[in-house]
Parts: C-alpha cells; sequence; structure tokens
C-alpha cells in the first residue's frame, strides 16, 4: 500500500515495489524483501525496515497492542474485549475480518484479518492519533507463517483454540498446530484456553481460562438460558458475569474477553460485568435476523465452529443452510455434512464463495458426509436455497444460515457478487407479511 509521508527526504512510504520511485520510501518486510532490487531499479533511493516506521509514523510506544488467535472466536473475542474497554472510559483501537474501529467509529471496511504490517502500522498510528491506549487485532494463521506481525511488540497474546480449517494453506493439521503455537514460543504475557490440548507455549508469563480445567480464571458454574450466566473463580474468589449472547462457545469467548481486560487494567470485576453487559455481540455471528419465525445467522464455516453453533441450538428442530469454500480445504466438507445432519432436521446444501470451483462439485463433496438421504435439499443458489427454506419452514422450526455471516458478496468465479444473507432474510420476510 501506498502512504503518505511528507518530510525532507520523501513524499510517501510503500510496501509494494511497482510503486516505488525516487519520490517514496520502500518499506521492506518478511514478506516483500525479494523484491526490494525492484523498487530500487525504480529508482527508489531509500529502503526502511519496520522498526524505523514506528518512529516515522510517530506511532505512540505507550500503545498497548492485544493479539488474538484461534480458529474460531478471534472476531467475537477481540470485539468484546474492545467493547468493555470503551465502556471502561478507555480510547481504543481494533483492527480484524470486520475492519478496522477506533473509539466507536469505523475508520476502515473489511479487509484480510490480519492486513500487511505496513497496514496494521498505518491503522495503529491513526489509534495514536486519536489518543487510544490499547490496539485489539486478530491474529490469522496466514499472518503468523507470513510474518506479517513483525516488529509488533504484544502487550498480551490471547489464544482462543483450533480445530481443523485451513489446510489448504497449511497442509495438515500438525502444520497448522506448529504455526499458532509459534504465536506463543517468546516471552510475551500470554492467555491461554487451558481446556484446548492442542496449543503449545512458552511456560513464561503464562495465564490460562477455562472451563473443565483449573485455570487462573475459571468458570465454575453457568446457565445458557435466554443468554449466558457464568460465576468466574480467581484467585480463590467467585465473580457473577451475564451477557445476552447465546451458546457454551461464548462462554469462552467473554472468559476470554474478560480475563484479558482484567490482566490489561486490573479494574475489579464488578465494573468488567457492568461493562460486559453492554456488549451486543458481532454482526453475523449468531445474529437473530427475525423472532417470528426464528432465523439466526452465523459466520461459522469450520467443522467445529458449526458444532458449536448448533449445540448451542440443539433443544429446537433445526432447519440448516450452508455451503462451503471453494478452493479452500476439501478434507473438512464432509465433516460439515456429518455434524449438521446430527442436528438438523432440514438440511439445505448450497453455495459459499466456490470461487473458482463448481458449486455442484462441492454440494457433492458435502453430501458425502450425509447418509440419511431424505429432507436434504441440493441448490446450488444459496438465495433461492434460503428461500426455499423460508417458505417451507414449519411451526417451532428455527432456520438457521450459517457460513457466511455478515459477508456482503458472494465469490463466483473470480468476481464479487453483492450477497448478504441477512438482506436476503428479512426482504422475503417482509414481502410476506
Amino acid at each position: 500500500m501506498k502512504y503518505e509521508v511528507k518530510n525532507q527526504y520523501f513524499d510517501y512510504i510503500t510496501d509494494n515495489s511497482n510503486e516505488a520511485d525516487k519520490n517514496g520510501a520502500f518499506v521492506k518486510t518478511a514478506q516483500n524483501a525479494i523484491y526490494e532490487k525492484e523498487a530500487i531499479k525504480r529508482g527508489c533511493k531509500i529502503v526502511l525496515n519496520v522498526f524505523e516506521c514506528f518512529k516515522i509514523l510517530d506511532i505512540s510506544p505507550d500503545l498497548k497492542v492485544v493479539g488474538i488467535t484461534g480458529t474460531n472466536g478471534k472476531t467475537t473475542t477481540a470485539a468484546a474485549i474492545y467493547s468493555i474497554l470503551l465502556d471502561l472510559d478507555e480510547k481504543v483501537g481494533l483492527q480484524g475480518t470486520r475492519g478496522c474501529f477506533i473509539n466507536d467509529k469505523c475508520v476502515e471496511d473489511k479487509s484480510l484479518t490480519t492486513p500487511s504490517i505496513l497496514h496494521t502500522l498505518i491503522n495503529m498510528q491513526k489509534a495514536s492519533k486519536e489518543g487510544c491506549s490499547y490496539f485489539i487485532m486478530e491474529v490469522s494463521s496466514h499472518a503468523i507463517a507470513q510474518n506479517r506481525i513483525e516488529g509488533l511488540k504484544f502487550a498480551l497474546k490471547v489464544f482462543t483454540n483450533i480445530s481443523q480449517d485451513h489446510l489448504d494453506f497449511h497442509k495438515n493439521m500438525r502444520e497448522y498446530i506448529d504455526v499458532k503455537s509459534a504465536f506463543f514460543n517468546d516471552d510475551t504475557p500470554k492467555l491461554i484456553n487451558k481446556d484446548d490440548e492442542n496449543i503449545r507455549y512458552n511456560l513464561k508469563n503464562v495465564l490460562t481460562y477455562g472451563i473443565e480445567k483449573p485455570s487462573t480464571y475459571q468458570i465454575t458454574a453457568y446457565g445458557l438460558r435466554d443468554g449466558i450466566d457464568m460465576a468466574v473463580q480467581y484467585a480463590n474468589k467467585t465473580y457473577p458475569f451475564s451477557s445476552v449472547l447465546q451458546g457454551r462457545f461464548n462462554l469462552y469467548n467473554l472468559l476470554a474477553a474478560v480475563s484479558a481486560v482484567h490482566i490489561l487494567k486490573k479494574t475489579h470485576f464488578d465494573k468488567i460485568n457492568e461493562a460486559l453487559a453492554n456488549f451486543a455481540g458481532v454482526s453475523g455471528r449468531m445474529e437473530i435476523v427475525s423472532l417470528n419465525p426464528l432465523v439466526i445467522v452465523d459466520f461459522a464455516h469450520t467443522p467445529d465452529g458449526m458444532e458449536k453453533v448448533l449445540e448451542a441450538m440443539k433443544e429446537n428442530e433445526l432447519v440448516v443452510v450452508f455451503g462451503a469454500g471453494g478452493d479452500r480445504d476439501k478434507l473438512k466438507r464432509p465433516i460439515m455434512g456429518k455434524i449438521v445432519e446430527k442436528y438438523a432436521k432440514k438440511i439445505y446444501i448450497t453455495s459459499d464463495n466456490p470461487r473458482s470451483e463448481e458449486s455442484s462439485d462441492i454440494i457433492e463433496d458435502i453430501a458425502q458426509g450425509i447418509v440419511r438421504e431424505e429432507s436434504v435439499y441440493k441448490i446450488v443458489d444459496r438465495k433461492e436455497a434460503t428461500i426455499k427454506a423460508l417458505e417451507n419452514l414449519e411451526a417451532k422450526e428455527v432456520l438457521m444460515v450459517l457460513g457466511k455471516g455478515d459477508e456482503t458478496y458472494q465469490e463466483i468465479k473470480g468476481i464479487k457478487y453483492p450477497y448478504n444473507d441477512k438482506e436476503v432474510i428479512q426482504t422475503f420476510l417482509k414481502a410476506k407479511n
């Protein structure tokens, strides 16, 4: 990206060698180092490293960076930490799948979960200019592998969980776990989900959270009726917390957020609970789109993620619309089918973001995991599948549309077409009523 920086030496900085010329400085990173010669060939006379950018961009050395990584829960956990800190009168920046937010204002629309390091530094500069004390960011496994977090000094690193995902990139689970674990190899303060046995980490400066295993922050009792109520034990004392969020998986997300805020601020748990009560969740994550009929949209697109959201609603008669992304891990497709069959009364298999693949092929891959053929519908067009599910929805049935959450497009053959599950559902129901 190209970013204007006026000084006596250059007019801008860029990490793209094709943009570099005599008027700008090329920022060499772990990702683009092989293009340094190309930048110089194009006339660029100044090459910077990431550390020099902190000073050039005037990023406050007091800005505390918090990184959250894991297969599921990154977005909700990061958003909860951000929300709680804001309600505790802190100035905070948030970067992740949903974009960049600073002090409750959206300053950038959705992008990569973790963009290039220069992109992140520019967002950190914006946060510094607004007087932020904290910068919360989601850290993807791709970003760890490609060192898109080079030069960042984290005040706290948070681990949510590991389950099968991104095996198109990491090749196998061992490599995926190795990459995630690498994030926790140093002496940085760490907050680890003790109930997940996959992760490895440096034992120095480790605090833990969990439900099943003894942890620094441990849930000793909880209720999931009409939201979440949980009792959290810390230092032999127990504190109550409540939230409108749904599902056992959100117990972990909220516990991680509460624990992280306590580590960062040492604020009393009563005040953290008051702030948590104001967090209504993240758009597209277990989002109730309609109450009558009950229709829920969620981003779950991995076997583990789908298991968690469906398990949270298992007391209901479930109808599920879902697909799987193209050009991604094919091994998880029949597993997803098997999981949905376990919980759903009726199943609509459709497209997600097929990318360069044929949607019909992806649907058949998913169907391989489903034994029961009755009440299984294969409809390539996602809008058609969703509307058909709504038309056939019976009393007491709950419709769950999974995979895309609040995404506003479908990627097909290299083109992103406007599409949003929530809008399709609301438009149909409005016309019907």
